[in-house]
């Protein structure tokens, strides 16, 4: 019998069993269905696109987008101790203040600046560091250089109240290699004695009786069946995915879908796999010329380096340099990212470089567009349907921001110093120049850049999944932590920002015990 069962050791998950495991009188369980890997990919910085695809990816693809050609967009998720922040590109970037005070003004009480500052400000005082690449890449030099060309201002702090301006992006790194919530909230505290982590454990269904939540079943190594008995909460920390996953399996959702999959329908929750968010992304890909890029990293001394001194290549975290602008005039906050890479992002990131060039992407930091996460059938091992539906929003302002970011882009390319190494666009390509050329461009090539939310909002209205304490409204006894409480993306990227909510998540479980 434990207080709290946890399910999910990711960024969220590893940050609650921590901070909860403080106290030597709560017992935590963690399950993770995942192990934590030894690949060693995993650890060097640049190497995080080889682990998709493989055992600690969960492997899902979206349903096929009607406004990205009718493509299945990878969608990585890492299925390992540490969650995606095991496979991320470390970028540390919490967004802008504007946000998190859009955040309570939508009724999510206690969420504003001043209330979410404190957290961030916890978590960067040792176990989530924000560190400067060992070395920069002269084409990410030449691009914050090029940027100011174009009128966009430099800062040398991506993370202040308005994180507008270009600049080099902190990493959660330490000498040069990945420093994940494993690192820095797990490993500490398992030698707690009041914490037990399971891992090959995937939940499968929580246990809820009379209206109350009293375990979590799961299955251990994918065979025999175990049940989690808890005293007092069950916090869900499985991602914007997984949350809504195992709500619905567990008969809390929308009742349509439920009965449609042979799920007993315990509490009919629309809003549960609702309002999926994205930031998606797409890519200039240009040759490059008298510069060594990313593309000859993959080397023994490169690898002797990294390994020896935590220098080198290897330390990359690809997206090394970003700028946080407005496309067009009159907009309060920025609307766009810029993301410099030194080497050619391909294929979604599976195939590797075989030549030396740079990707400059275009990020839509303020979607329009929201999709959904709904189970397929009654079986928890078979993955939920994804459907971020892309560039769906009425009047197709997601579409028309994306084709000011791309003229934008290329604005940035032609200035000096980043105009000497270029060599001319490989795609969309140089010759294509019109509204159309690049509409083509965009369906054809965006991705995500890994950042699902908003799945089990949270807000004060009864349309809300979570309320502002992060509490399941319906069933009591279970609470969430995880990006899918976020009720709208911030300007920047979502892994501190998901380490700040289970910060917060901490201090409400920790006052209910």
């Amino acid at each position: 019998m434990h207080d709290v069962v946890v399910v999910g050791a990711g960024a969220a998950g590893c940050v609650l069993a921590s901070r909860l495991t403080e106290d030597p009188s709560v017992s935590v369980l963690l399950l993770e269905a995942g192990s934590r890997s030894r690949k060693l990919e995993v650890k060097i910085p640049a190497a995080f696109s080889r682990l998709y695809r493989t055992n600690v990816d969960w492997g899902d693809s979206t349903v096929p987008q009607p406004a990205l050609d009718g493509r299945e967009v990878v969608f990585p998720r890492g299925r390992m101790l540490g969650g995606s922040t095991s496979m991320n590109a470390m970028m540390v970037l919490r967004g802008h203040r504007a946000d998190y005070d859009a955040w309570a003004a939508a009724g999510c009480t206690g969420w504003a600046w001043s209330d979410v500052e404190p957290s961030f400000a916890r978590s960067a005082e040792g176990p989530f560091p924000l560190a400067e690449l060992p070395e920069h890449h002269v084409l990410a030099e030449a691009f914050v250089h090029a940027a100011q060309a174009v009128g966009i201002v430099f800062t040398d702090d991506l993370n202040a109240e308005s994180n507008e301006g270009v600049g080099f992006v902190p990493v959660s790194q330490r000498r040069g290699r990945r420093f994940s919530v494993v690192d820095g909230y797990l490993a500490p505290a398992r030698r707690r004695p009041n914490l037990t982590v399971v891992t090959g454990a995937r939940a499968t269904r929580v246990v809820i009786e009379s209206g109350r939540a009293t375990g979590v079943v799961y299955r251990l190594d994918g065979a025999r069946e175990e049940v989690a008995n808890y005293a007092r909460e069950v916090v869900l920390c499985a991602g914007a995915i997984g949350t809504p996953h195992l709500l619905q399996l567990s008969g809390i959702g929308p009742r349509e879908a439920l009965e449609a999959a042979g799920v007993e329908v315990l509490l009919d929750a629309p809003g549960v796999g609702a309002h999926l968010v994205d930031h998606l992304a797409n890519g200039l890909l240009v040759r490059t010329k008298g510069v060594e890029t990313l593309a000859s990293a993959d080397s023994i001394p490169n690898l002797l380096r990294w390994a020896l001194r935590g220098k080198g290549p290897l330390t990359s975290n690809l997206g090394e340099a970003v700028a946080f602008t407005r496309s067009r005039p009159g907009l309060a906050a920025p609307d766009i990212e810029l993301l410099l890479a030194p080497v050619l992002f391909e294929d979604e990131g599976l195939k590797q470089p075989t030549e030396h060039g740079l990707t400059l992407a275009v990020v839509l930091l303020e979607p329009r567009s929201s999709g959904t996460i709904v189970l397929r059938s009654a079986d928890p091992l078979e993955l939920p349907a994804v459907d971020p539906r892309y560039l769906s929003d009425v009047g197709g302002e997601d579409e028309a921001t994306l084709l000011r970011g791309l003229r934008l882009a290329r604005r940035v390319l032609a200035e000096e110093p980043l105009a000497s190494f270029v060599d001319g666009e490989i795609l969309p390509g140089d010759e294509k120049r019109s509204d159309d050329d690049l509409r083509a461009h965009v369906r054809a090539l965006s991705q995500t850049l890994y950042h699902s939310a908003g799945t089990c909002r949270m807000g004060s209205d009864a349309a809300s999944v979570v309320d502002p304490q992060l509490r399941l409204r319906g069933v009591e006894g279970i609470r969430i932590a995880d990006a899918s409480v976020m009720p709208k993306l911030p300007r920047g990227h979502t892994n501190w920002p998901t380490v700040m909510i289970a910060e917060r998540a901490s201090g409400f479980v920790a006052a209910s015990l």
